[in-house]
């Protein structure tokens, strides 16, 4: 028996919860704080592990023996990190797919116990292949950023659905922070907290297990927290369909809602375009946070700053509270003001002068270091995240509802490839550029930090360029 509409202004149905959230928006105005919570709480909880073992993962492949020499860790490290963004690469399209077929939360909730089974055995690792399998199957089964950014876009009214997609960026941004602090305060727990964590104790067997499973801790509340979230995908007669399709219904526009639903993503050039962007923009950002940490506690005479797991957690707690002001109170209304892409090609530009001198940083020593280095990282952050969250914006506003997943995951793919690619090049330049000290030409770390500096320049290169012209047709207010 089909289900009566409620209201007669648009056509919503009781039993649908896509509706119920349509309903909700219309009669609720303002910005809600809990939907922000949402939000925030999912991103963080699916990003934390991403790059938590940054801080210590120089010391636990060190641990794993498999280096020959010292300089040659970094080259294993890459390998670890990118185990876990070729996971993600594998199977973001499928989850995208399931999330638009079966809804937003039940991806969203598999994801999360995926991060509470596979980061707890992580922080278990004996061995170096064990290490990569748990970050492969990590990566491969979290399928949540995806989904969770087309979830974002449809719990907001679309006056603040910049809010809502800025708070995805921003959450994701800090936990690509806060991740490392967390790991690197509480990795070794035993050499640092002695008076807690005593000598040949389960914690000193497993001297990286502690910083897993806090994560992990943290995932299950969320999961537990998530049973109570709305689902945002509408579920008409069986079913799924977005609002607008219900409307084209509703208006007898029959034909434009099949061509809208049949539409190729792959001949969406605005979306695939800003993919493209997106994917040389994260290539650039987990390369950065690879070779950060891995330069950050590098010893002097290869070009390091000789920093312990606690110092890197230092600097990126700071580059996190930072983070979080500016994308909750600063990134909004600069972003209206300038639109996505005329801020990206800003902060790209800046961005190239501070990277290149991190080298010379290297130089400084004391209080002076500790204050620079972080400086230079809280605006390095603010920057990646200002570009992506742009990008966020555009990919979410030129497809409708009923491909968001899909379009998504598409996006998430082509990052996670990028992505998986980035860890294992970052330490192998790194390895490179610490073998040649004494050359004449970019010596030392200089060449590692050019050479992010040239994947920048390509991602500000392709913003430049009438690449996303097409835009102009679909949302002229996104281009200023």
């Amino acid at each position: 028996m089909e289900k009566e509409p409620l209201l007669e202004k648009k056509q919503y149905y009781e039993d649908c919860p896509g509706c119920k959230v349509e309903q909700t928006k219309e009669l609720n105005q303002g910005l809600s704080m809990i939907n922000l919570v949402i939000i925030w709480m999912i991103v963080l909880s699916a990003t934390l592990p991403a790059s938590s073992l940054f801080p210590f993962l120089y010391f636990m492949v060190r641990d794993f023996n498999v280096a020959k020499e010292e300089a040659d860790i970094s080259y294993y490290a890459g390998y670890v990190g990118s185990s876990f963004m070729l996971g993600r690469c594998l199977t973001s399209v499928l989850w995208g797919m399931v999330s638009d077929r079966y809804g937003r939360k039940p991806v969203i909730i598999m994801g999360i116990i995926a991060v509470v089974i596979f980061n707890t055995l992580f922080g278990l690792s004996t061995g170096y292949w064990m290490a990569i399998i748990t970050r492969f199957l990590l990566g491969s089964l979290n399928g949540v950023l995806g989904p969770v950014k087309a979830y974002a876009s449809e719990l907001f009214r679309e006056e603040h659905q910049a809010i809502g997609l800025s708070t995805v960026s921003a959450a994701w941004g800090v936990g690509l922070i806060i991740g490392p602090a967390i790991g690197g305060y509480l990795a070794q727990p035993v050499e640092k907290y002695p008076q807690i964590f005593p000598k040949d104790s389960f914690w000193d067997k497993f001297p990286y297990f502690l910083p897993c499973f806090i994560i992990s801790v943290l995932a299950f509340t969320v999961v537990i927290a998530c049973i109570w979230i709305p689902e945002t995908l509408h579920n008409h007669n069986g079913n799924k369909e977005s609002t607008d399709d219900a409307e084209a219904l509703e208006n007898g526009s029959n034909k434009e809602k099949t061509v809208r639903k049949n539409e190729n993503l792959f001949m969406n050039w605005p979306l695939m375009s800003s993919i493209i962007v997106y994917c040389v923009f994260s290539l650039h950002d987990i390369a950065y946070q690879e070779v950060f940490s891995l330069w950050a506690t590098s010893p002097p005479k290869l070009g390091g700053l000789n920093f312990t797991t606690d110092d890197v957690g230092n600097v990126l707690s700071i580059s996190g509270v930072a983070l979080c002001i500016y994308q909750l109170f600063i990134y909004p209304s600069v972003e209206k003001a300038c639109g996505p892409i005329g801020l990206g090609r800003i902060t790209g530009i800046f961005s190239i002068p501070l990277l290149q001198s991190y080298p010379f940083i290297a130089m400084l020593s004391g209080i002076t270091l500790y204050i620079v280095i972080s400086i230079a990282s809280v605006l390095k952050n603010i920057m990646s995240v200002t570009i992506t969250t742009g990008l966020f914006l555009i990919q979410n506003r030129v497809v409708e509802q009923h491909q968001r997943g899909a379009a998504n995951g598409l996006s998430m793919t082509g990052m996670s490839l990028f992505k998986a690619i980035g860890p294992a090049a970052g330490g192998t330049i790194l390895t490179w550029s610490q073998k040649r000290m004494d050359a004449s030409f970019l010596p030392g770390t200089q060449m590692v930090f050019f050479f992010l500096n040239l994947v920048e320049g390509l991602g500000i290169i392709l913003l430049f360029k009438p690449f996303l012209g097409e835009m102009k047709k679909r949302n002229s207010d996104l281009l200023h």
